[in-house]
């Protein structure tokens, strides 16, 4: 059961992940969060954040920003890396995932999904069949019903990191 909450890997940051890996692999769209994952709770995109979504274009990826926050929180991020983006996605429902996908013009098997918490992204993710990279949260300043949810994650972490070892799989991938 815990199983729906694991990742396909958990990684440091989303600034350390090689996307050119995923490109060569056949992935053409990632579906990111916002908040946490790429930038603090609330702020603006940064010269990190613009930096990284202007490579992924580069490579050739189409990249999308399905967030539940309101409009404009996620327009202004997006204003200024100039991608797709939906709003109120309803995670972690498929729906949102699945709008995405098409609007991205790619399929579960061609979609990377990467975000921060287990029972908002990556739970939809893994309903709507997608490839799942947690990340660790970029600020531990966070709105109490997270850090609530972020006692809840750690037991589900602990027992996903027993799974890695059983199987053999690296737990938390640095780079």
């Amino acid at each position: 059961m815990l199983e729906s909450f694991y990742p396909d890997i958990y990684m440091n940051s989303a600034y350390s992940i090689d996307f050119g890996k995923y490109y060569k692999a056949g992935y053409r769209g990632i579906i990111f969060d916002i908040d946490n994952t790429l930038v603090p709770h609330g702020a603006p995109a940064d010269d990190r954040s613009i930096a990284l979504i202007q490579k992924l274009k580069n490579l050739g990826f189409s990249v999308l920003f399905l967030s539940n926050n309101k409009e404009p929180r996620v327009k202004m991020f997006n204003d200024a890396v100039n991608a797709q983006y939906i709003f109120k996605g309803g995670k972690p429902g498929r729906k949102g995932y699945l709008r995405a996908m098409e609007m991205l013009g790619t399929d579960r098997s061609s979609t990377l999904f990467v975000g921060d918490q287990l029972f908002t992204d990556v739970l939809g993710a893994r309903n709507a069949g997608i490839f799942s990279i947690l990340v660790k949260p970029i600020d531990k300043k966070e709105e109490i019903q997270i850090v609530l949810k972020r006692y809840l994650e750690k037991i589900v972490l602990a027992f996903y990191k027993r799974k890695c070892k059983k199987d053999g799989k690296e737990y938390l991938v640095s780079a």
